[in-house]
C-alpha cells in the first residue's frame, strides 16, 4: 500500500523494528539445515579423496563449512521467527549431541570435540540472539506505547475542542483500519493506516474554537478558514520525520477522487491511497454524527450518499469496502453513540402521548417485551392509562414536525391501548381480540408481556396482563416498510422494561390474513413468473441455467415506497443442484446492482466491475424517476469456463461485471432479484 512518493511502509517499519514472516515457512531453513546436517555426517564418513583440478582434498576437510552453513540456518531461524526457531533450532541440535557423545566416548573419534564445543557455543549465541530480540520487543513495546499515548493526546486536545466531534478521530481511525483489513494489506500498514486516520484532523487545533462550535452552518469566510486545517495538520506532522505518511494522511484526507477537493487539488490516484481510505471513512462517520445543524443521518442515507459518491468524492474501491461494512452493520451499530444509554430507564409520561419511547423493531423474529405500568402520580387516584403507538421512520423515533416527518419518512399505523381500543391512522385495518386470561410469565397486577411480529403486510401484537390478554392483527398498507412500536399513554409510569428478542423466525401463516395482500404484479407474465420483491433480495426468480449467449429480458418498476438508488433490480450469479435461490446446495458467486453495484458473495470468487455513466445517465434523481416509471431492461451473458460476463444498460448506467466462479461448477443460474421492485413480463432468449 505504499504511495510512490511516501516512505509509508518504510517509516513503519522503523517503528516495528520486526519482520514479519508467515510462521508456516520456517519449513524451508529447517529443511535447509536438515540437509546440511545429513552432509556433514556423510562427510566425515566417506573415505578417498576428491579431485578439485590440481588438488586432492578429502571428504571431511568440507565438515566444517557444512557445519557452518547449517548453524547459519539456525541463526536465519532464530532471527526471523524468534521465539519459534529458538526452539526448532534447540530441537535440531539437541538431536545431534547423542551422535556427537557416541563420535567421542563410544568410537573415541576426536573429531567429536570440536563438533561438541561448536553446538554448545551456537546454542549460547542462539540464546544471546533470542534474549536480545525480547529486549527489542519491550524496547518496541515502550516506543509503540509512547507513541499511541501521543497520538491520543493530540486527539483528545481536538475533541476538547470541538463539541461535535467527540470520538470522531477514533471511530475514523477504526473504519480505516478495517477498510485496509478487508483490501488485504498488512497487518504493520493496517496499523499504520490507523494512526493516520487517528490524527487525520489534528490541524483543527489551529482554528478558532468560536468557528469550530459554531451553531448552524458557517459563513463563507469562516469555511474557508475551516479549509486551510488540512495543511496545518500536515505542517504539524511534518516534524515527526519518521513517520511521513502521517502528514500525507492529514494533508490529503479532503481531496475528492474527481479533483474538486482540497488543498491541492490532486485526483484519482495523485492523491495518497492512504488518504483516500482516510477520505471515506471521515465521510461516514462525520454522516452518521451529530453536528450542530443536523442530527445523525439514517444509515440508507448514509448508504445512498456514498452510492453517489463512487468515482467523484470517493475511491471506487474503497467506497464499495464501506458499503459492505454498512451492509453487514445491520443493527447500526457504526456510529456516535451517546454518553449515556436510556436502556433500563423509567419512563414516565403525563398527558396523552407527551413522552414516546423510541421505537422498538417488529420483525419476523417474535419481540417480547416486559414492563411494569403504575400512575405517574400515586396520591392522585389517576389510574394509568398505557397504549402503543405503531408507525414506521427512518430513525426508529416518533416525529410530529412536518418539516421531521418529511426528513424521517414518518408514516403511522395508529395507537393501541392496553384494554383493547385501538386507532387507525395508517394501517389498512385493525382488528382486535379480548380473552380473559393472562399470561402465565405476568404475576402482578400492572405488569405487562408484550409480544410483537410482523409477516410481509400483516402485523400481529399480544398484549398480556394478569388476567387479560389482548389480540390485534394490523393489516398495514404494504409490506416494504418497517414497523416500530413506541410506548406511551396518559397518566404512566413504566419501569422494569426488558426487550428480547427470539432466535427462530415465525412462519408465514403464523398472522391470520384480515386484508388481501397487496401486489403489483398481477400483470401479464413471460417465460417466468413475475416477482414482487418488498425488501433487499426478499424474493428471486427462478434460477436460469447460465450458457453463453444468454439474453434476459423484463419490465421492472421501483414499488410506491421505493426512494433509494439501489431500490431497482439485482441479478444473483449462483450455483445450486436444483436452481433455487437459498437451495440446499445454494453458493452465492456475486450480485450485480443496477446502479452500479457489485461485490462477490462467495470469498474465492473474483469479481471484476466496470461501471460507466453515459449521455443516458443526468444525475441520481433522474435515476430513481425512471425506476419509479418503470422500463424494459435486458441482460446478456457471456460464459468462458469458469468466467460468467454480465452486461447491461439502463438508465445511462453501463455495467460490465466478470465473475471468475470457484472450483467446478457444474451447475451455475442467474436469477433476478432487488429492493423494493416489481419486475415482470420475464422472457429468456
Amino acid at each position: 500500500m505504499q504511495d510512490n512518493n511516501s516512505g509509508f511502509g518504510k517509516a513503519w517499519k522503523i517503528l516495528t523494528t520486526q519482520r514479519e514472516v508467515p510462521k508456516i515457512t520456517i519449513v524451508f531453513p529447517l529443511v535447509i539445515y536438515v540437509l546440511l546436517t545429513i552432509l556433514v555426517i556423510l562427510s566425515g564418513q566417506i573415505g578417498g579423496q576428491i579431485s578439485l583440478g590440481a588438488y586432492s582434498v578429502s571428504p571431511s576437510a568440507f565438515t566444517g563449512a557444512l557445519a557452518s552453513l547449517a548453524n547459519i540456518c539456525l541463526v536465519y531461524m532464530v532471527l526471523n521467527y524468534k521465539r519459534l526457531g529458538f526452539v526448532v533450532s534447540m530441537i535440531g541440535l539437541l538431536l545431534q549431541m547423542p551422535r556427537l557423545i557416541v563420535l567421542l566416548f563410544v568410537q573415541h573419534n576426536t573429531m567429536g570435540i570440536p563438533a561438541i564445543f561448536t553446538a554448545l557455543f551456537t546454542i549460547i549465541m542462539l540464546a544471546i540472539i533470542l534474549l536480545n530480540h525480547i529486549k527489542m520487543e519491550k524496547e518496541h513495546e515502550r516506543l509503540r506505547l509512547l507513541f499511541d499515548q501521543t497520538a491520543t493526546s493530540l486527539v483528545n486536545a481536538i475533541d476538547t475542542k470541538d463539541k461535535y466531534t467527540h470520538g470522531h478521530s477514533s471511530r475514523v481511525a477504526g473504519y480505516s483500519r478495517k477498510l485496509a483489513e478487508m483490501n488485504g494489506k498488512t497487518p504493520s500498514e493496517c496499523e499504520a493506516v490507523f494512526y493516520a486516520a487517528l490524527l487525520h484532523d489534528v490541524g483543527k487545533i489551529g482554528v478558532p474554537s468560536s468557528i469550530i462550535n459554531k451553531d448552524g452552518n458557517l459563513s463563507e469566510d469562516e469555511y474557508e478558514t475551516v479549509k486551510e486545517h488540512p495543511v496545518m495538520g500536515a505542517q504539524i506532522l511534518e516534524q515527526i520525520k519518521e513517520y511521513p505518511y502521517l502528514s500525507k494522511g492529514a494533508r490529503y484526507h479532503h481531496e475528492n477522487f474527481d479533483g474538486t477537493g482540497y488543498p491541492e487539488g490532486l485526483k484519482g490516484e495523485e492523491i495518497p491511497e492512504i488518504a483516500r481510505i482516510i477520505a471515506i471513512a471521515d465521510a461516514y462517520d462525520a454522516m452518521t454524527s451529530i453536528r450542530s445543524y443536523r442530527d445523525p443521518m439514517p444509515q440508507d442515507r448514509v448508504r445512498e450518499e456514498i452510492v453517489k459518491g463512487i468515482g467523484t468524492q470517493f475511491d471506487a474501491d474503497y467506497a464499495r469496502l464501506m458499503l459492505q461494512l454498512i451492509d453487514q452493520d445491520t443493527d447500526y451499530d457504526m456510529k456516535e453513540k451517546p454518553d449515556e444509554e436510556d436502556d433500563g430507564k423509567d419512563l414516565v409520561i403525563t398527558e396523552h402521548r407527551s413522552i414516546i419511547s423510541e421505537g422498538i423493531l417488529v420483525t419476523p423474529y417474535m419481540t417480547t417485551v416486559s414492563l411494569a405500568v403504575s400512575s405517574d402520580d400515586e396520591t392522585s387516584g389517576i389510574a394509568p392509562v398505557p397504549s402503543l403507538v405503531l408507525f414506521d421512520s427512518l430513525d426508529g423515533i416518533t416525529h410530529s414536525s412536518e418539516k421531521e416527518i418529511k426528513s424521517r419518512c414518518y408514516f403511522e399505523y395508529g395507537e393501541l391501548w392496553f384494554d383493547g381500543r385501538s386507532e387507525s391512522t395508517g394501517a389498512r385495518k385493525i382488528q382486535s381480540k379480548t380473552f380473559d386470561y393472562g399470561s402465565a410469565d405476568v404475576k402482578l397486577n400492572g405488569e405487562y408481556m408484550i409480544s410483537a411480529v410482523r409477516i410481509k403486510d400483516h402485523a400481529m401484537i399480544r398484549i398480556a396482563g394478569k388476567s387479560q390478554t389482548v389480540e390485534t392483527v394490523i393489516a398495514l398498507p404494504d409490506s416494504t416498510r418497517f414497523m416500530y412500536i413506541g410506548l406511551t399513554g396518559s397518566h404512566c409510569n413504566f419501569t422494569d422494561i426488558n426487550i428480547a428478542k427470539s432466535a427462530d423466525e415465525c412462519s408465514e401463516d403464523y398472522i391470520p390474513r384480515i386484508a388481501e395482500e397487496i401486489s403489483y404484479i398481477d400483470l401479464p407474465e413471460g417465460d417466468v413468473p413475475n416477482i414482487q420483491i418488498d425488501g433487499p433480495r426478499t424474493a428471486a426468480s427462478k434460477g436460469i441455467e447460465l450458457k453463453d449467449g444468454l439474453k434476459i429480458s423484463f419490465h421492472t418498476k421501483s414499488l410506491p415506497t421505493a426512494r433509494l438508488v439501489w431500490h431497482c433490480p439485482f441479478i444473483d450469479i449462483f450455483s445450486d443442484e436444483d436452481g433455487i435461490v437459498g437451495g440446499t446446495d445454494y453458493i452465492d458467486h456475486a450480485l450485480i446492482r443496477f446502479d452500479g453495484e457489485s461485490w462477490a458473495c462467495d470469498k474465492n470468487s473474483i469479481v471484476e466491475l466496470d461501471v460507466r455513466m453515459g449521455n443516458g445517465f443526468k444525475d441520481w434523481e433522474h435515476w430513481k424517476v425512471l425506476n419509479r416509471n418503470g422500463y424494459d431492461a435486458t441482460v446478456t451473458f457471456k460464459v468462458r469456463g469458469n468466467t460468467v460476463t454480465v452486461i447491461t444498460e439502463n438508465g445511462g448506467i453501463a455495467i460490465r461485471n466478470t465473475v471468475k466462479l470457484s472450483g467446478a461448477n457444474k451447475n451455475v443460474y442467474a436469477a433476478i432479484t432487488g429492493d423494493q421492485v416489481a419486475v415482470t413480463n420475464i422472457r429468456i432468449g
